[in-house]
């Protein structure tokens, strides 16, 4: 699965072949088949990691009476820790990638685990559940806009804080309101 990240991270998704892969990896395709079908499994392999590394990142939430500004920057840093890593480039370009006749669970994964770890870190329960995935989307959004931002700026991209800065900002107004 390393060997999908890292050819992703630096060929793209187009050129990474399942040749690529087991070259990379140092084994055979038979050897990858094996242990994960084709290449669709792999793909499907890495995303399941690369949703784990997210929740692990998040893993330790702060105390649910701690303030909520201190709650914001917590998430937002172990977040961007995750959406600035080369997985989350290759998850990116493998979910934009994805064949159209596979089944769409990762959907319903992200869904799951994004709303797990972020009713562990905002807990108040006092919005509409309606309102509480719209701001959870919003937040992939951000994150996501600036992961594809830093991936086109390459050895030149810059650390992300002031946009960083004004996400917090937008979540803890968010999150305050009822």
């Amino acid at each position: 699965m390393t060997a999908v990240v890292e050819s992703i991270a630096q060929i793209g998704y187009q050129r990474t072949t399942a040749a690529e892969i087991a070259r990379r990896a140092g084994v055979t395709w038979g050897a990858v088949q094996h242990h994960f079908g084709d290449k669709d499994g792999i793909l499907m392999a890495v995303l399941e990691e690369s949703f784990g590394h997210f929740a692990d990142c998040l893993a330790e939430a702060p105390e649910a009476e701690a303030p909520l500004e201190e709650r914001v920057d917590l998430f937002v840093e172990r977040s961007w820790e995750h959406f600035s890593s080369a997985l989350y480039r290759s998850t990116f370009q493998i979910l934009l990638n994805l064949p159209s006749d596979l089944e769409p669970s990762w959907q319903k994964t992200m869904l799951v685990d994004w709303t797990r770890v972020w009713s562990r870190y905002f807990c108040e329960g006092r919005r509409a559940r309606r309102r509480e995935t719209d701001l959870m989307q919003y937040t992939v959004s951000v994150f996501s806009g600036m992961a594809a931002i830093q991936a086109l700026e390459g050895q030149r991209a810059r650390r992300r804080t002031s946009e960083l800065k004004f996400l917090k900002q937008t979540l803890v107004r968010e999150l305050a309101r009822p």
